[in-house]
């Protein structure tokens, strides 16, 4: 609940941002100049590409929340039991040994959405957070029919 609080937050921030160079940039092309118009079109593409990255990372959020879900029901998500330094991270040695048994499960079953989906979390696990990412994207895809 608090990351969804936290992504409602950030995404209203982001929208006040982007109508303040949305508006920014209507006023440098109604400037008339060759300069303002050519940087006020710049600015209004930020918006733009920004809003399209945080609707991306929205969507990505909802699906893999929903593969978890169905995932959780069916009983397919490993149980939260590793070994935890004081800090509260994952142990180094749990971590790797969770990310070696998904990682077998993966290469038994290619096409298996939570396969991948316990890959991503053993990544997450083991700190690897760009690699838990492109994990879970894949879950998703596949979850979703598109590979």
């Amino acid at each position: 609940m608090r990351t969804k609080v936290v992504a409602a937050v950030a995404s209203a921030a982001l929208l006040f941002y982007f109508v303040l160079l949305g508006r920014l940039g209507v006023d440098l092309i109604g400037t008339g100049q060759w300069a303002g118009v050519l940087i006020g079109a710049a600015v209004l593409v930020l918006p733009l590409l920004g809003a399209w990255a945080v609707l991306r990372e929205l969507r990505f959020g909802r699906a893999t929340e929903r593969l978890g879900r169905e995932l959780a029901e069916r009983g397919e998500l490993p149980v939260d039991d590793l070994d935890r330094t004081a800090t509260g991270r994952v142990d180094r040695a749990a971590g790797q040994r969770l990310f070696e048994t998904s990682r077998a499960e993966v290469e038994a079953a290619p096409r298996d959405a939570g396969a991948w989906y316990r890959l991503a979390l053993a990544y997450d696990a083991a700190g690897d957070r760009r690699r838990a990412r492109a994990a879970a994207r894949h879950a998703v895809a596949l979850h979703a029919g598109r590979r």
